[in-house]
């Protein structure tokens, strides 16, 4: 709307013409307060959020970051099926570029090698491949990972696992540390288990309290379990990259993002076996969507990390947040169960 005239008292025509125009601007903008119009970010439902320069960036803008790393770490909550979906569609997008993939996961144990090598040439299928390595006891929701693993046998993908035997952190954690484990236990995690990490500890120990029937004593152990997991993913990792070809593969990791945020704990670990490796971290929002059983609701309490504490740490959570809001429970994937406060499905 263009400004009115100066108005002078000779000029009677200039402002009655200029206060018909203000009418009529008044009565548009009336008629659009009452029929609002479609908002393409009202439409919207997932975003990318560069959190290394604080801005909105595209799907093609991150995956090109993504296809120049030789690391790209895709921090998950274990039970969000929506994290499970993103993490398919990346590795088909990085496949698709052309990139040399391998696919590294924290929920299969490097021990069982073997019979994933089996699966990798197709030797064995998915469900042979649950029961060699008794998969379903050692991770329950298993099957939130079949149809990655499944994209990536079907390309030639090759499936690593990296995780440390469950029953060897077990004993860490509870057996009173690193310093007690027994000898034929020790071996099977790396020879150089790193512990002094002030920053990564006081946010594992923090995050670690949620247990409700945790002794403040036996945090220390706690930690040094944690520790002697990333230290084994990050050398199944450096391992992985090298294990099918002369040329190092990009490694596309599937891990907690616990173990993850902030470069630490196994990035941290991978880039001092491997100094100047390029990696790139992605963690995704739980928008309401973190399932817990009854159990671990009862076991558990609130605990809250401030945000002075997280900015303490001095660096970014990752590269890329993923923004999943909060959808309506008619756009849950099938199966899925009610979010809380969640529109009721029609």
């Amino acid at each position: 709307m263009r400004p009115c005239p100066k108005v002078s008292w000779p000029n009677k025509r200039r402002l009655a013409a200029c206060a018909a125009l203000l009418a009529s601007a008044l009565l548009l903008l009336a008629a659009c307060s009452t029929a609002p119009q479609p908002s393409s970010h009202a439409a919207r439902t997932e975003l990318w959020i560069d959190l290394v320069h604080g801005e909105e960036i595209t799907d093609r803008d991150v995956l090109d970051e993504l296809a120049r790393a030789n690391v790209v770490y895709l921090g998950e909550a274990h039970t969000i099926p929506r994290h499970h979906e993103l993490q398919l569609r990346i590795l088909q997008e990085l496949f698709s570029r052309r990139v040399e993939l391998v696919l590294c996961l924290e929920q299969l144990e490097a021990r069982d090698q073997p019979a994933i090598e089996r699966y990798n040439r197709r030797e064995i299928d998915f469900d042979g491949l649950v029961r060699e390595i008794d998969w379903a006891k050692k991770w329950s929701n298993y099957p939130d990972y079949r149809a990655l693993v499944e994209f990536a046998r079907q390309h030639r993908i090759p499936i690593r696992g990296i995780n440390a035997p469950a029953t060897v952190v077990r004993a860490v954690s509870r057996g009173g540390g690193l310093a007690k484990l027994p000898a034929e236990e020790r071996r099977q995690l790396p020879a150089e288990i790193v512990t002094e990490d002030p920053a990564y500890e006081q946010i594992v120990t923090k995050e670690l309290s949620i247990h409700m029937a945790v002794d403040p004593a036996k945090l220390q152990p706690m930690f040094e379990a944690q520790v002697s997991r990333d230290e084994a993913m990050a050398a199944g990792i450096v391992a992985a990259r090298r294990a099918y070809g002369e040329k190092p593969r990009t490694a596309v990791v599937i891990l907690g993002a616990g173990h993850m945020r902030y470069g630490l704990g196994t990035p941290a670990r991978v880039t001092r076996r491997d100094p100047g490796i390029v990696e790139r971290l992605v963690i995704l929002t739980e928008s309401g969507q973190l399932r817990l059983t009854d159990s671990e609701k009862a076991a558990s309490r609130d605990v809250d990390i401030s945000h002075d504490e997280r900015r303490a740490v001095g660096r970014p959570p990752a590269d890329f947040l993923r923004v999943l809001p909060r959808p309506p429970s008619g756009d849950l994937p099938p199966g899925h169960p009610p979010i809380p406060g969640a529109s009721p499905q029609k």
